[in-house]
Order: structure tokens, then sequence, then C-alpha cells
């Protein structure tokens, strides 16, 4: 199982809407080099499908990649249904699934613009394993579904 990255996006800050730069460094159990979010234990990298991004839109949302806080826009993976300890290859760079979904102990603007929103549902957390730089139409190859 294979797909792309669409975005990689940072903030300066947490809470934020994140901007897609292109591409960017991972760093060995740190996360996205100049992301607010680098460091946070098993939650280093966060990622979010494209598909479930479009599915905000279908609800009358003018929603991009980066504008759930993700490090990682996919297209082509059904992120939720991989197991945590599932490895993930871009390039040299591996990581591990550590987590899927996430508690939203506050509800986003996303939330009460849409009544909904997918992040806390369909999004995933991953730790970075070996290091190295992504950037958008690299290939993610699913090299150890658990």
């Amino acid at each position: 199982m294979q797909g792309k990255i669409v975005a990689v996006c940072t903030s300066k800050n947490k809470g934020e809407r994140k901007k897609n730069v292109g591409k960017a460094q991972l760093l060995v159990d740190l996360g996205l080099e100049g992301d607010a979010h680098a460091g946070f234990m098993h939650r280093q990298v966060s990622l979010l499908a494209l598909e479930s991004i479009e599915k905000m839109r279908q609800k009358g949302l003018d929603v991009h990649p980066g504008d759930f806080a993700e490090n990682i826009t996919t297209e082509g993976l059904d992120l939720p249904v991989l197991p945590i300890g599932t490895k993930l290859k871009i390039g040299d760079v591996l990581m591990e699934v550590s987590q899927i979904g996430k508690v939203c102990h506050n509800r986003c603007n996303i939330y009460y613009q849409a009544g909904d929103c997918v992040m806390p549902k369909e999004g995933i957390f991953a730790v970075v394993v070996t290091g190295g730089q992504v950037a958008v139409g690299d290939v993610i190859e699913v090299i150890d579904n658990v």
C-alpha cells in the first residue's frame, strides 16, 4: 500500500493553522524541524489524508492542507485503518504509527463552523525512527502493517 505527500506543514506556534512549506527535515525522536509541536513524546508527526479534508469541504468549509494542524497531508492512504506500530517509509525516512486520532479537549474553530472535525477521528500520529527530508510529491510506503 502506498500514497503520496500533498503538503508538508509547520507552524511557529501551537494552536494555529499550519502552512505548507513544501519540504522539511524530520528529526529522530523529535518531529518536523521548526514546528511548534516537535518533540511531543509519541505525537511527533501528525498526518491527515486529503480525502478527510475533502469530507469537510463537502460540508461547505473552505479548508486546505494544514488547516487541521497536521504536519503531513497525504493522498491515497486510508490512515485511520493503519494499526499502531505500522511503519511508514518516505525515501530514507522511517516513521512508526504511534496513535490513531486524538481527544479534543477544546472544540476548535473547524468544529464550530461545521459541527464536526476530522482530525480527532481520522488523523494519525507517528514517531520518527530514521530522519531525513520529506517533500511534496514524495511516495509514502506502508512497509509493515502489523
